[in-house]
């Protein structure tokens, strides 16, 4: 992402955060076409999508989410652009099970299960994590979660 795009994201993040008002963490989710930035919709709380930060950097968001709630400093220390690719079940099952490849266990990749006890048509139930340059590791998330049967 250009870093000028990314400028207009993060005043667009921060207006509607500040309107909203409040402590913690808020997922500000977009559409970026070109050089166009378009706001999508907000969560006012950790995210599914912001899960990336549990491999590319020190402070995943659920911990800047509780230091922010209770006026703790957010230091953290940056590692490095990551991906995630989320796996949607195909299935309708009680007590899902997923088989996930070995491959999706490196130095710079994991696959996070969430544990949910029912498996519906398109339900998030796992998320692939990956640390490298972000084209490399979109890619790569997508390789991860193309390769989970479940």
């Amino acid at each position: 992402m250009k870093p000028e795009v990314l400028a207009k994201a993060q005043v667009m993040a921060k207006t509607v955060t500040d309107g909203l008002g409040g402590r913690g963490l808020f997922g500000v989710e977009f559409f970026v076409k070109n050089d166009e930035v378009y706001f999508s919709e907000l969560s006012p709380r950790p995210h599914d999508t912001g899960m990336v930060t549990m491999i590319t950097q020190s402070q995943s968001e659920f911990a800047l989410h509780v230091r922010a709630v209770l006026g703790l400093p957010l230091d953290f220390t940056f590692y490095g652009a990551g991906a995630s690719g989320a796996f949607k079940s195909l299935n309708e099952e009680h007590v899902p099970t997923l088989s996930i490849p070995e491959s999706a266990f490196s130095k710079n990749s994991y696959v996070r299960v969430f544990g949910k006890p029912v498996s519906h048509v398109g339900r998030r139930m796992a998320v692939a994590l990956v640390l490298d340059e972000v084209e490399a590791a979109k890619k790569k998330a997508k390789e991860i979660v193309s390769a989970i049967i479940g």
